[in-house]
């Protein structure tokens, strides 16, 4: 059935979201391209970790990369899945002043 491939084509969508590393990845280059030195410098793991990661994320059609002399260049394929991290970190800090408001009745 169709339904159930998109069902599960979505599934591996947030599969693939969902690690810390690869979502600070995305923030990383949310304002734009950057090469793997400068990824590398900004989420200080090791590039063979890296490597797996956006090759994780490549597979999946999230980013894309393109070799500039002996750099290679990163980038976000479609924009709109910040918006899917900016939808789930809104929930979580709704989430989290909803906690808030019910430890204070408890005081």
């Amino acid at each position: 059935m169709a339904e159930d491939r998109v069902i599960k084509l979505t599934a591996d969508f947030f599969k693939t979201l969902g690690h810390p590393v690869r979502i600070k990845i995305l923030h990383c280059l949310e304002h734009g391209e950057l090469c793997v030195c400068d990824l590398l410098e900004e989420i200080g793991i090791e590039q063979s970790n890296l490597s797996q990661h956006l090759s994780m994320m490549k597979k999946q059609g999230i980013i894309d990369s393109r070799k500039e002399g002996q750099k290679v260049i990163y980038r976000i394929v479609y924009t709109s899945v910040m918006d899917v991290i900016c939808a789930a970190e809104k929930t979580l800090s709704q989430q989290i002043g909803q906690s808030q408001s019910i430890l204070k009745f408890f005081k």
